[in-house]
């Protein structure tokens, strides 16, 4: 039998107080280093700000003397000009020394006791204002306390347009103890804080001038951010209620000492962590388990799916994976196929060759980036069409390790487009005849005309005969116009049989102006029936790969399209023209007529199957003509004929490119 000592309440009691200690030691270090750190940092936080207090009290003591020196030599100049007879003499000599020894100040203006200028310097600066605005109120009630207590004064400051802040210093000019005058030199606040702050004073602080408003007039730094420690001290001069706020950022100072504080924080922290870390391992571990059985569900569910069928292999050509819709698509278990090399069981024998030619290139890295279409085989011997995608297999360690294919069933895909071209060269061939049978009538003229011609000449042959007073000469004539009259209604005639001949599409190098001549001939009849004339500009054109029959169907249909449409055009005006323009590795062609035009809403609908707005029209020639110009890799669009004379009309155009693709 086992026995189990049983444990004292008091011993338990011992144990987990010996357990606890530790933990306990460990919070009191931290409370301790906790309390080292933030005394060091106040410290550290009272040393900084005494050192900013001293740096700020420095710097106004700095501009005040900067400022104290120039107050004193624009008074000594004050009573040079109050004394001296060449006074303007005196003010530019004094003035250019003071703007030379002290860039800060932009400009020095003597003006008199109106306020009107007498003299200026710089006279027409770049940059620096033509003088303060004297009739705002900041500069006015300098001039006027300056002008009344016979004091030096500083004005509020104020902008100007350039958006720059500036401060005016007035000093009165006294001859005979009357008011004659006064000096103003203005100085561009930052232009002050440039020239008068050290660079190195930058690098620690924020120097800003700005007002009881919190309104910033200048400022230099050549640093960025935000900080707390930040000391105000009135700047006066100038006053005008201006405050000089200095703004310090801390240094990193006591690095090591910081370092080995943090050190000890952050091992007593993993200490206090590793009294954990064996409680918590199997926690963690248990939900990583299940984490990672949720996570395989996942995938698992993800991949049986999946309708795209996926396939790995290895650099040699090894099937390494593939997924449930891979084996569905080719009948073959995933047994059958990992492990297998070339050539698999799902290459179709007739192919084997170019199949293998194909694994080569993938192999080599040269596989088609959009794509390639190949014959596979099922288990039950049925051959499909499929679509592969190949990409680079790559690890969690960004290493290559083999392929990875994307395999997609286009069997029935391919039927429905072979099924939709045969559907659509069935209706282009409608289209066609539609088109004979609406020109039937006009034919049938065209061709009465030779006939009769042929039947008129015939009787004036069997006349002679009869009178026994013909000879070879006289109807050697007459049987020439004949033959001539023949030949015309047999070209009428083949003419005909070849535009409604059934035939496959076939792009050749083609004549594009033979072509419009064809199409010419067969509408003439048409268009003297309708008295319209037609212009033709067709310059010297090269050969296009097209199908001459299919470029036939377009330009009649457009032509004819263009010939109803000028239907209420009064008769002078119906000119249908056709050109035929060399482009940039393409011929445009375009096809204007003077019509009514094309309303906005109907162009979006044109090229719309069965879309028409003719009674008795069946709204597929525009439709063909553009499939027939896509087959060409061309394109057809119609736009408003802005050169017509009747302020209307529609031009078709379409292009076709030179080079076959």
């Amino acid at each position: 039998m086992n026995y189990v000592l049983p444990v004292s309440p008091g011993s338990s009691r011992r144990l987990r107080w010996l357990l606890a200690l530790p933990k306990f030691g460990i919070i009191l270090l931290l409370a301790a280093l906790l309390s080292l750190l933030w005394l060091l940092h106040r410290n550290e936080a009272e040393e900084e700000r005494s050192v900013l207090i001293k740096d700020v009290l420095w710097l106004e003591q700095n501009l005040r003397f900067h400022l104290d020196g120039n107050e004193e030599q624009f008074q000594q100049l004050a009573l040079e000009i109050a004394d001296h007879p060449e006074r303007q003499k005196i003010f530019r000599v004094r003035a250019e020394h003071l703007l030379k020894n002290s860039p800060d100040i932009a400009q020095i203006l003597w003006i008199d006791a109106g306020q009107q200028l007498i003299e200026a310097l710089p006279t027409a600066p770049a940059s620096a204002p033509q003088g303060p605005p004297f009739s705002a109120p900041s500069t006015s009630k300098a001039f006027e306390l300056a002008s009344r207590l016979g004091k030096l004064q500083y004005s509020e400051p104020f902008f100007l347009e350039d958006h720059r802040a500036f401060v005016a210093l007035f000093v009165p000019i006294y001859r005979e103890r009357k008011f004659a005058g006064m000096l103003v030199a203005t100085y561009p606040l930052d232009t002050l804080l440039a020239n008068q702050v050290p660079w190195w004073f930058t690098e620690k602080y924020k120097v800003e001038i700005i007002d009881d408003n919190d309104i910033q007039y200048a400022t230099k730094t050549n640093i960025e951010g935000n900080s707390n420690l930040r000391h105000i001290i009135p700047f006066d001069p100038p006053g005008g209620g201006l405050l000089l706020r200095v703004t310090g950022y801390r240094s990193p100072d006591n690095t090591l000492q910081r370092l080995l504080v943090v050190a000890i924080f952050l091992l007593a922290a993993g200490v206090f962590w590793s009294l954990w870390l064996v409680r918590d391992l199997m926690k963690k571990r248990s939900h990583a388990e299940e984490a990672l059985r949720a996570e395989h569900a996942f995938r698992a569910a993800m991949e049986d799916s999946l309708t795209v069928g996926m396939r790995a292999r290895d650099l040699v050509g090894r099937v390494i994976y593939v997924n449930p819709a891979f084996c569905r698509m080719t009948g073959f278990a995933a047994e059958e196929l990992v492990d297998r090399n070339p050539p698999m069981p799902y290459w179709a024998p007739e192919q084997l060759e170019e199949t293998y030619a194909m694994h080569q290139t993938v192999l080599a890295g040269e596989a088609p980036k959009d794509g390639f279409e190949i014959t596979f085989m099922r288990k039950n011997g049925e051959r499909f069409q499929a679509l592969i995608y190949e990409a680079k297999l790559i690890d969690g360690n960004g290493n290559h390790t083999g392929w990875m294919a994307s395999v997609l069933d286009i069997t029935e895909r391919k039927r429905a487009e072979e099924l939709a071209r045969q559907q659509q060269e069935q209706l282009q061939f409608t289209s066609r005849l539609v088109t004979m049978g609406e020109m039937a009538s006009t034919l049938a003229h065209e061709l009465n005309q030779p006939l009769a011609a042929i039947a008129s000449y015939n009787t004036g042959c069997l006349n002679m005969l009869d009178s026994g007073q013909a000879t070879p000469q006289d109807l050697h004539p007459a049987l020439e116009k004949i033959g001539l009259q023949a030949q015309r209604a047999g070209k009428i005639i083949r003419r005909v049989h070849d535009f409604v001949r059934k035939s496959e599409p076939k792009r050749a190098p083609c004549a594009v102006g033979e072509v419009v001549e064809d199409c010419l001939g067969f509408v003439e009849a048409e268009a003297r029936k309708r008295h319209i004339r037609i212009d033709c500009d067709l310059p010297p054109l090269p050969p296009v790969p097209a199908d001459r029959l299919m470029l036939e169907q377009v330009l009649l249909n457009l032509i004819r399209n263009g010939m109803e449409a000028m239907a209420a055009t009064p008769e002078p005006e119906r000119t249908l023209r056709i050109a035929v323009e060399i482009g940039d590795g393409e011929l445009l062609v375009s096809v204007s007529d003077q019509g009514s035009g094309i309303a906005q809403e109907i162009r979006d609908k044109l090229f719309i199957a069965f879309f028409t707005t003719k009674p008795e029209g069946m709204g597929i020639g525009l439709s063909i003509c553009r499939s027939i110009i896509e087959f060409h890799r061309g394109r057809l669009w119609a736009e408003d004929n802005l050169n017509s004379p009747t302020g209307s009309g529609t031009i078709f155009r379409f292009t076709l490119p030179l080079e076959a693709t």
